[in-house]
């Protein structure tokens, strides 16, 4: 059997960022993402707030939450302007009203989005935009990869992306898919790459455990490619126990600028599952975290 790596992401390309901003702090941090990303790509980055529909409310208020918004824009991205930060990065500020994820899906066919990056404060808090289930929606739905800048990212953004960058995967086609990114941000930052599985297989014996490991441990470094080119020597890490918990465990010993992993869409109540699972990180990790979708999904 042919040996499974990640090969080399050369197809990979960002030419259009989307944002998806309630002005909130999160927000704020995810567009600070964002634009670290476009120094390094060169990509145009769309900054999108959808005023949600209220039913029951007159026209004129609906359009003064509109022209608040239009403001609230403006204002935001002239501060952005002032500081610098948008210095040599091509922008564009989009307000709409409507069903914010059906919004958010048309901006992505319009503009032919590469990537989506968005913030969420969590369940815990109600929310009147892109908070709790809305964020959620978005990166179950998008069919870009997702960048998620969730309640316990740190705000200190690096200024030309990430640095250290954890990798998680289980080895399936949509974990791989997830990985050529992975090493895609990690060749283009000269950024560590820390390559992370989690195995289930909790109740086995100490020399299980250890055979187990090593076998997952050769795998990883199997999947990077000979001619990677990677400034950095990546590192291996297998863990045991429950994905989410080990996955949170590392990122908070190793302090990654950035977690990585694969999503996909099982059925029926393994969906809700697997998707608590991957919210759960987004909701708990120290730093954002880009979920990847494949592409015939």
């Amino acid at each position: 059997m042919a040996t499974q790596t990640l090969g080399q992401p050369a197809a990979i390309t960002v030419r259009n960022i989307l944002v998806a901003t309630d002005f909130s702090p999160a927000s704020e941090v995810a567009l600070l993402y964002a634009l670290a990303i476009s120094r390094r790509t060169q990509a145009k980055v769309y900054v999108a707030h959808v005023v949600a529909e209220a039913y029951g409310i007159s026209s004129d208020t609906q359009q003064r939450a509109l022209d608040d918004a239009w403001r609230d824009g403006h204002a935001m991205m002239t501060d952005h302007f002032i500081a610098g930060r948008l210095d040599g990065i091509e922008n564009q500020l989009l307000i709409e009203q409507g069903d914010v994820w059906t919004r958010l899906s048309e901006m992505i066919s319009r503009f032919a989005i590469d990537f989506l990056v968005t913030g969420t404060r969590g369940r815990s808090r109600i929310a009147k935009l892109l908070l709790g289930s809305t964020a959620e929606t978005i990166f179950r739905q998008a069919p870009c990869p997702v960048l998620t800048v969730g309640p316990k990212a740190k705000s200190k953004v690096p200024a030309e992306g990430p640095r250290k960058i954890l990798f998680c995967t289980g080895f399936s086609a949509h974990s791989i898919n997830a990985g050529r990114y992975a090493l895609w941000l990690a060749q283009r930052r000269d950024a560590l790459l820390v390559m992370l599985h989690v195995s289930k297989e909790e109740t086995i014996s100490e020399a299980q455990r250890q055979e187990v490991a090593r076998h997952a441990e050769y795998r990883l470094r199997g999947l990077i490619p000979e001619d990677a080119n990677l400034a950095k020597e990546p590192r291996f890490l297998v863990e045991f126990g429950n994905a989410a918990a080990r996955i949170l465990k590392v990122a908070h010993k190793e302090k990654p600028d950035l977690i990585v992993l694969g999503v996909r869409q099982p059925e029926g109540f393994a969906r809700r599952l697997k998707w608590a699972t991957a919210y759960e990180l987004v909701t708990h990790a120290p730093c954002p975290v880009l979920t990847v979708r494949r592409h015939e999904e």
